[in-house]
């Protein structure tokens, strides 16, 4: 399954605007998504780690680490707080 990645504010400043990428079998909700990010290390692990605050989206829509992924989507990271 191939994806898009996209990255706003401190995470951009980290991790640079985004990417595509192919996800690995049995990967295919956000939050799978985000932990085979930070399995990747470093800066993935500790920008995207768990108990940071972040906020995620899938194709331009918040959602929760439990939002399924699907071939062709959008996903987005980003910190609760991103200025104008």
């Amino acid at each position: 399954m191939l994806i898009n990645l996209k990255y706003f504010a401190s995470v951009r400043e980290s991790l640079g605007g985004g990417e595509q990428a192919a996800l690995p079998a049995g990967v295919e909700t956000v939050g799978q998504v985000r932990a085979w990010l930070q399995s990747r290390g470093e800066p993935w692990a500790s920008t995207l780690a768990q108990g940071r605050a972040l906020r995620m989206a899938c194709n331009q829509r918040m959602c929760d680490a439990s939002a399924p992924v699907a071939d062709g989507d959008e996903i987005a990271f980003f910190p609760p707080v991103t200025g104008g």
